[in-house]
């Protein structure tokens, strides 16, 4: 069972009548990983009022040092979920805090405020994702291989026999999503070999986000019972298409619960309000910052390219949108919703949902327009025509990314500040932004990547030219 974002459970009852025995008490660092303490039922009252502790600097990036004192969670209820595959198991979600207070580097706490800034213009920020994952396991010399030896097609996507050798795990993973409350509306073999995705209802920003973190849990736990590894890895494999953590958006009335993105008599075609162009047009505006937060690793950039004409990735390369087209950055296949398909699952869903509603809110603020929707194949216009036009590439690194970041006052504002010790670990009384924390640990991250000498280098230069 899960619970709406509209109701907030009575957790003694739950407990009781759910026979539960544990409950994983977690919380997330800013590259995204999960962490928990296992806690007794018994001790329900307890954790749901003084929370669970962690040092911080153990469990990963969240602005803390092996001196600072322990940053508490205490759990929001309505992230209460009871786990399928595991009788006797509840897992909860809540906000890092220190000392009682706030913590400004939890990017739980970070997407909250973005969601107060729309709640206070009359907006609910409503979103779902596409998450897809390949299924992978390592070969008796460690290499990296497809899971299923027999999922080889050059062009294996929709493949009805990949689906059904992997039936039981596919339609396990379905009919959780399902008892969570999700409504698991298809599962599906995607374009790469092992790849596969569980499409799911869209919610409101914080529980789609809350979903998204115990939807990668639960599959990389369900996957290993079934004797293979599921990653979410932007990209595995240089010759298979990457995965992608596509968001669909829209904008609803808060009071009325209407979508505001919705026009069916839109001028352009495409079924979408003014608002929901100008929304379109904050995130294109942002698009090269922005992408800092949606695709946050090294990595990310290695899924990013066309591809061949024979074989193509289906990800965007340019800063554009269209309708129902996979070759852009943001696709419009239905009425009223906004799809961006560079984002991938590599980092935290909630600092990336905190972006994109701060670009598209800037877009609303600002009246911008997107312009006219573009039609074409973008895969086969060389970049110095899509400059001819005004349109621009997306970044091709990590690196570049992060510089576009650092520029942005936009997002600058909307992550805010956190506070800055000296060199001794002590509190300055100063602050500093947000980004600029996040844009030290992203260029660690790809120094730490880049500066590696790999066996494709030697092989390519140890004799060059």
């Amino acid at each position: 069972m899960s619970t709406s974002t509209t109701t907030v459970p009575d957790v003694k009852t739950v407990v009781d009548q759910c026979s539960i025995d544990f409950i994983f008490a977690s919380f997330t660092e800013i590259r995204g990983k999960s962490s928990a303490k296992l806690v007794p039922s018994s001790q329900v009252d307890k954790l749901f009022t003084d929370g669970a502790g962690f040092a911080g600097f153990a469990a990963g990036e969240i602005g803390q040092g092996p001196h600072s004192p322990d940053i508490e969670v205490v759990p929001d209820p309505r992230t209460l979920r009871v786990v399928p595959w595991q009788p006797g198991l509840a897992h909860v979600i809540g906000d890092a805090r220190v000392n009682g207070e706030e913590w400004p580097f939890c990017p739980r706490t970070i997407l909250r405020k973005q969601i107060e800034r729309a709640a206070d213009m009359g907006y609910v920020f409503k979103i779902g994702f596409e998450a897809e994952f390949t299924l992978v396991d390592f070969d008796d010399d460690g290499k990296l291989i497809v899971a299923d030896t027999f999922d080889n097609w050059t062009k294996p996507c929709y493949d009805v026999k990949g689906l059904t050798r992997q039936y039981d795990f596919v339609t396990r993973l379905s009919k959780y999503v399902t008892e969570l409350g999700w409504e698991n509306y298809a599962v599906d073999h995607e374009d790469a070999n092992g790849q596969f995705e569980c499409n799911v209802t869209f919610a409101d920003a914080m529980e789609t986000a809350d979903r998204a973190v115990f939807f990668r849990y639960m599959t990389e736990t369900v996957a290993r019972e079934h004797g293979s590894i599921a990653t979410f890895m932007p990209k595995p494999f240089t010759n298979n298409t990457g995965n992608g953590f596509h968001y669909t958006m829209s904008l609803w009335d808060i009071e009325r619960d209407i979508n505001l993105f919705e026009d069916l008599d839109d001028p352009r075609g495409l079924g979408l309000s003014k608002l929901g162009y100008q929304f379109a047009a904050g995130i294109l505006d942002h698009a090269r910052g922005y992408m800092a937060m949606v695709a946050p690793t090294v990595n990310s950039y290695k899924r990013m390219k066309a591809g061949t004409e024979s074989v193509r990735t289906w990800v965007p390369v340019a800063i554009t949108y269209g309708g129902n087209n996979r070759t852009q950055m943001l696709r419009v296949a239905r009425v009223g919703a906004i799809e961006d398909r560079t984002p991938d699952f590599s980092g935290s869903p909630y600092l990336g949902f905190a972006a994109a509603l701060a670009a598209g809110l800037d877009g609303i603020e600002r009246e911008l327009d997107p312009g006219e929707p573009n039609t074409g194949n973008l895969y086969d216009v060389p970049p110095h025509l899509l400059e001819k036009r005004g349109l621009h590439m997306l970044p091709h690194s990590l690196r570049e990314s992060v510089h576009y970041l650092r520029k942005d006052d936009v997002l600058r504002k909307a992550f805010g500040k956190v506070p800055v010790e000296d060199g001794f670990g002590e509190a300055t009384g100063e602050t500093e932004d947000f980004i600029d924390y996040y844009a030290r640990l992203k260029l660690d991250e790809y120094h730490e990547l880049t500066d590696i000498v790999t066996e494709h280098e030697v092989r390519r230069y140890l004799q060059y030219p």
